[in-house]
């Protein structure tokens, strides 16, 4: 019997929302408590003595009695499954409060929707997470070494700050200890390295001896929102994982070969793929709680890190966007230098006379991640567009653009650059900029009449660059 079978019984016989296997930590030495292992298709439950209180013995018999219980009941009703399911509601796991990330993650390599490798990069992700949070709760404590700037510029040409230099080492670190990528791409990397663990910072590449190294490829921004950690606003880490094209895909356009060496250009080509092509992403909110957000490309899913077990635990089994918001989150502020199109839908929305009539209101943190997950729990629009002196927007789009709009997708929202959507757009450089628009569908159809209606030769010609892959 698989342990979501098993999970969702001892829920049903317990009302303990499917948390036994974690009442260990904070029950009394000499209790007992119910521990659930598999074995094959089997599934055990036993009494672990770890203190003297009665009813844990009680609800783990409970729970025994409720599997049979439900197993007996399968056997009457069960339907035959079909193949046309499209997000992560699979059979039988126990998408209750209480289930951890390693534990989600391993039903889905059981089940064939992931793969061994692809698990073990998130259990890295997971304990990066976990250091990060624990980073930027302490930083206030710990100003001289945490906060401030680090005296270096990033290839944005953005002053660093020490928490950027120290959550992207972590990030990294923890990534290349898998032993399961190839390549690793960040925002504060001036080009991607080597995603093993052996070798230097030299960046040799999708050589023979490397190419067994991994075979996924993880773009991130460890800390997106920094400027904000020292006024202890919401911050975030965005990810995004490829699967490592073979050498053959891996030619750049011959005009990208400047400045760079041959072991760079390979390396380079291992990270330009489309974001259609991601196999998985994520984000991390650390804000009053530390929430991870994630997709395999079958829906969306929420877990909560709970500090006293030290793991991150589902809160929210199937995030869906609501198909329209009342809400826009952008820098309005710079709403004279944006294109026409853009201007003028936000004028419209906030004026009440677009196609709902109704007023929306403005709410931006400005921190990506935060106004993200914000919209995407909520509804409405997020729009980092381009204006006047950023043809081109400022997030980035392997890293922060791809990755968001494929998470958008996946829950039922749409994301375009204004004409053309952002997944669709084959990245010409590691740290190439794009305009963003994403949310709810209908938000986004409305948002995309005003583009499609411009008359503006300029906006559509930078689109089709875009889309061709040429610089805009």
């Amino acid at each position: 019997m698989p342990h979501g079978q098993a999970c969702k019984a001892l829920v049903a016989g317990t009302a303990m929302a499917g948390s036994l296997a974690f009442l260990a930590p904070g029950t009394a030495p000499g209790s007992s408590v119910a521990r659930t292992s598999s074995s094959g298709n089997s599934a055990n439950t036993k009494a672990t003595k770890v203190g003297g209180s009665a009813p844990v013995v009680l609800a783990a018999a409970m729970g025994a009695s409720a599997v049979g219980a439900a197993r007996r009941q399968r056997a009457k009703t069960s339907k035959p499954r079909t193949a046309t399911r499209v997000v992560d509601e699979f059979e039988d796991v126990c998408e209750q409060t209480g289930v951890t990330l390693s534990r989600y993650c391993i039903e889905l390599a059981n089940r064939g929707k992931i793969d061994e490798d692809l698990n073990s990069i998130f259990n890295s992700i997971r304990e990066a997470a976990k250091v990060i949070a624990k980073l930027v709760n302490t930083a206030p404590l710990q100003q001289a070494e945490l906060l401030g700037l680090q005296g270096e510029i990033n290839v944005q040409g953005e002053d660093q700050k020490k928490l950027d230099v120290i959550t992207n080492d972590v990030f990294k670190n923890a990534l290349r200890y898998t032993g399961k990528l190839g390549t690793l791409a960040s925002e504060e990397e001036d080009e991607p390295v080597d995603g093993s663990v052996g070798g230097s910072e030299a960046i040799p590449l999708l050589s023979d001896e490397f190419a067994d190294t991994g075979k996924y490829i993880c773009v991130f921004d460890p800390l997106d929102g920094s400027s904000n950690v020292d006024a202890g606003i919401p911050v975030g880490t965005i990810f995004g994982v490829f699967e490592e094209p073979s050498p053959a895909e891996c030619e750049l356009p011959a005009d990208l070969s400047k400045g760079l060496s041959e072991e760079q250009q390979r390396c380079l080509a291992g990270t330009l793929q489309p974001g259609k092509s991601l196999v998985a992403a994520g984000y991390v909110l650390y804000s009053a709680s530390t929430e991870l957000v994630l997709t395999f490309g079958q829906g969306v899913v929420g877990f909560t890190l709970d500090t006293s077990i030290g793991e991150f635990v589902m809160t929210r089994p199937s995030i869906q966007i609501p198909p329209r918001g009342k809400i826009y989150s952008a820098n309005t502020g710079n709403i004279g230098e944006w294109d026409q199109p853009m201007r003028e839908y936000i004028q419209t929305i906030r004026a009440g006379k677009g196609e709902t009539d109704t007023p929306y209101s403005l709410r931006y943190i400005g921190s990506m991640v935060g106004d993200i997950h914000r919209t995407l729990l909520y509804g409405g629009i997020f729009a980092y567009p381009a204006d006047n002196k950023n043809q081109d927007g400022k997030l980035r789009l392997l890293y922060e653009g791809a990755p968001m709009s494929f998470i958008m997708e996946q829950a039922g929202g749409k994301a375009i650059t204004g004409h053309s959507r952002v997944l669709d757009i084959p990245p010409v450089g590691v740290h190439q900029r794009v305009p963003v628009i994403l949310g709810s569908a209908e938000d986004v159809e409305e948002c995309k009449k005003f583009f499609d209606e411009s008359n503006d030769p300029a906006l559509k010609e930078r689109c089709e660059k875009r889309l061709q892959g040429l610089a805009a």
